[in-house]
């Protein structure tokens, strides 16, 4: 993506659905809660939305949300490539709206894994025995994605001494951040050891190593920095945004599940915002094992290499921390319906408004979002401005 088309388009509206647990509304429908609730942020209505960039856990989700809401779209992109999809559809209304295909963009995330009581919400196919996945993983009992991450946390340990108390240390700060947001599924006390007493899962991670499973909407409004200025909130610009694939949809043959191309894409978007990491004031990582985040700090250049578990500690990434992230609570404490990407920008959305109140932070005009999708398969980092 060219750099001139920094600052191009803005994001502004954000809104959540109803979160946790939402017994009686189908993922539609709380698409369509919190895309009202988003136009309303913005000051626009469904007449102004003229580009669905939609994901859910089905197919067709950008028909079926217009279908839905009665919107007739000049351009849509159902593109589902896991929990980093919501962040790629902002870059791609971001060129989307710079060829004139769309002037108004509604980016929108949905599911209800919780109240179905599965997180195998459309992975029949990928499992089908036509399929490598099919063939060579799923008949030996390998979890995804869990599987996958438990790998990577004993490489980990393995290569770099990291500790299972480090990992702990973000769960315990995603719990101390929610506890400061009402709209948190989890905001009970916890602590470094109960969160390493919880039940293993797939070696070394335990429970409350990973994400929670929510019911859950999310919506975001984009248009042109030409018309943000003129609508009632506060525009927040796209600065810089960059995304990276893989060769798989399953590691086969990766060489290195500690090199997984983050590096790439953060370089990209800090080049095109012009911004370094001293800049960036407020950090959004998808959390959906602890691990994850410790390797992301670490391939996103907050910190060297292997230095991950050190930097997490003593409380760095908590409230009043050295280095806050996740200041929602993240996937691991605030809530996590199937995917989480989407939740990631409204979380920092909010903060570079000032909207956040108790969890605010003292200093936010630059904000880094980051997401992988799928298993180690695609990355994107954005990064956003006032």
């Amino acid at each position: 993506m060219t750099n001139n088309l920094s600052r191009s388009v803005a994001i502004v509206g954000v809104a959540e659905s109803d979160l946790g647990k939402v017994p009686g509304k189908t993922a539609l429908e709380l698409q369509a809660q919190a895309a009202h609730q988003a136009l309303k942020d913005a000051g626009l209505s469904l007449r102004d939305v003229d580009g669905v960039f939609a994901h859910t856990d089905d197919k067709f989700s950008s028909l079926q949300l217009s279908e839905f809401l009665g919107v007739r779209p000049r351009y849509v992109d159902s593109t589902n490539v896991g929990g980093m999809s919501n962040i790629m559809h902002i870059r791609h209304a971001m060129a989307a709206i710079a060829a004139g295909m769309c002037s108004v963009a509604l980016v929108t995330y949905g599911s209800t894994q919780l109240s179905d009581g599965s997180r195998k919400s459309g992975a029949v196919a990928a499992d089908s025995p036509a399929s490598p996945r099919g063939q060579f993983i799923a008949p030996y009992g390998q979890l995804s994605p869990i599987g996958y991450y438990a790998m990577v946390a004993q490489l980990h340990m393995h290569r770099y001494g990291t500790t299972p108390r480090d990992l702990a240390e973000v769960a315990v700060a995603a719990r101390q951040w929610a506890q400061l947001n009402p709209k948190a599924y989890r905001r009970e006390p916890t602590s470094i050891d109960e969160v390493m007493n919880s039940p293993v899962l797939a070696t070394p991670l335990r429970q409350r190593d990973c994400c929670l499973v929510t019911d859950g909407g999310g919506a975001l409004i984009i248009t042109s920095a030409s018309r943000a200025r003129d609508l009632r909130g506060k525009p927040v610009y796209v600065m810089g945004a960059a995304e990276s694939h893989s060769h798989h949809y399953t590691p086969f043959n990766t060489t290195d599940w500690l090199d997984t191309n983050v590096a790439e894409t953060a370089e990209a978007a800090f080049r095109m915002a012009g911004v370094t990491r001293g800049d960036i004031d407020v950090v959004q990582i998808y959390d959906h094992f602890t691990i994850g985040v410790i390797q992301s700090l670490e391939e996103l250049g907050f910190c060297e290499r292997g230095e991950g578990g050190s930097f997490v500690a003593d409380g760095a990434l908590a409230p009043g921390g050295r280095f806050p992230i996740n200041t929602s609570g993240g996937g691991l404490s605030y809530g996590h319906p199937g995917m989480f990407g989407i939740f990631v920008v409204i979380e920092a959305v909010r903060q570079l408004r000032g909207e956040c109140g108790e969890r605010q932070l003292p200093k936010a005009e630059l904000a880094l979002c980051h997401a992988p999708g799928l298993v180690f398969s695609c990355n994107t980092t954005m990064i956003l401005g006032v």
